[in-house]
């Protein structure tokens, strides 16, 4: 074909990306990365400043090269994103940046890629994009009206401009917990959460989690009577910690409405708010693969992360249903690999 034309291409050039990359690079195939970024870092280049990971660095790293010892115990954004640019470097993948996936339509037996910089063919997908162009924000009755600030987690960068205002924070994950730290340094805050926040002891971090996954991973059963852990729960990091001794991690249920300067409680008392902080999370980033017609619900029927309706696609990094705690760095690696051995048994069997 007088055109360009790859084995496989990796849409994302995140650490499900390049995971994939590195296993892939085991092999004869010919592979290119597409990222729409204009540097290493994936989602991350999108996260808060204070950001920090909550497993110490040896329990931070992709696969075949382990992540410098950070600083501290917990590694920061800044350092995380580093070890991504080493390791790109480390194994010289082929990417190419600034490179916009548009959509993606199947022609006899390749790929059509529609991107930003023209358009590519390829005999496999995977589809690594995660979910941090999706940010989830549930729907309130008349938030409209509200005059305030909305935000996501996703555009929040630090407390700068909220000194003195008065915060609500929605969402009982990490994210919520994090952000909660630390603008009630600088502002008054309330903590919206479902139900009541989960904290990990101050023991349990993400080398646990890291285990947990591995277990289920390889199918093993838990006989050392740890205890049970969640994915959504809260890792007592060091700011949550310092939040915990000011008191301030207490959470009330749901409002049920917004007014213009705020928000309506379920008892009917109004309370006014400079800002919302929306920590509820992302949907997966699918909007390149709807020409294809796989997308059910916002997902995509897999066999691990084999689309059913599309066998020459996989999804990697998505969540659970593309493998245990694979849109986590310590989980992903599993689902790389496996993915990458399917890939090379499909080009073996052709």
């Amino acid at each position: 074909m007088d055109m360009k034309t790859y084995d496989v291409i990796i849409i994302g050039g995140g650490q499900a990306g390049l995971s994939v990359a590195y296993f892939l690079k085991r092999t004869h195939l010919k592979y290119l990365i597409l990222d729409n970024q204009t540097q290493p870092g994936g989602s991350w280049l999108k996260t808060w400043d204070s950001l920090k990971l909550f497993s110490p660095s040896a329990y931070s790293s992709l696969s075949g090269w382990a992540m410098p010892k950070s600083k501290t115990e917990y590694p920061t954004k800044t350092e995380f994103i580093n070890y991504l640019k080493a390791y790109e470097n480390r194994y010289n993948f082929p990417i190419q940046r600034e490179t916009e996936v548009i959509t993606i339509k199947k022609e006899t037996e390749y790929f059509k890629i529609e991107t930003s910089q023209g358009i590519i063919y390829s005999k496999a997908v995977v589809s690594a994009t995660g979910t941090a162009k999706h940010p989830f924000i549930p729907s309130y009755p008349n938030s409209k009206l509200f005059t305030g600030e909305q935000i996501h987690s996703a555009h929040y960068s630090n407390s700068n401009h909220l000194k003195d205002k008065k915060v609500l924070i929605v969402g009982g994950g990490n994210s919520g917990a994090q952000i909660l730290a630390e603008v009630s340094k600088h502002a008054q805050t309330k903590w919206v959460t479902l139900n009541d926040p989960q904290f990990l002891p101050d023991d349990i971090d993400g080398r646990y989690l890291f285990e947990d996954a591995n277990n289920r991973f390889f199918d093993k059963s838990n006989t050392n009577n740890k205890p049970k852990i969640s994915l959504s729960s809260i890792v007592m990091i060091q700011s949550v910690k310092e939040a915990r001794e000011r008191n301030v991690l207490h959470a009330v249920r749901p409002f049920k409405s917004f007014y213009n300067e705020g928000v309506i409680w379920q008892n009917d008392v109004k309370e006014k708010f400079d800002t919302v902080i929306w920590c509820t999370g992302f949907k997966a980033n699918l909007n390149h693969l709807k020409s294809l017609h796989v997308i059910e619900d916002h997902k995509i029927k897999t066999d691990y992360t084999r689309s059913i309706l599309e066998p020459n696609l996989w999804l990697v990094g998505y969540g659970n249903w593309t493998g245990f705690a694979s849109a986590t760095i310590y989980g992903v690696g599993k689902t790389a690999r496996q993915t990458a051995k399917e890939i090379k048994e499909m080009f073996l069997k052709n």
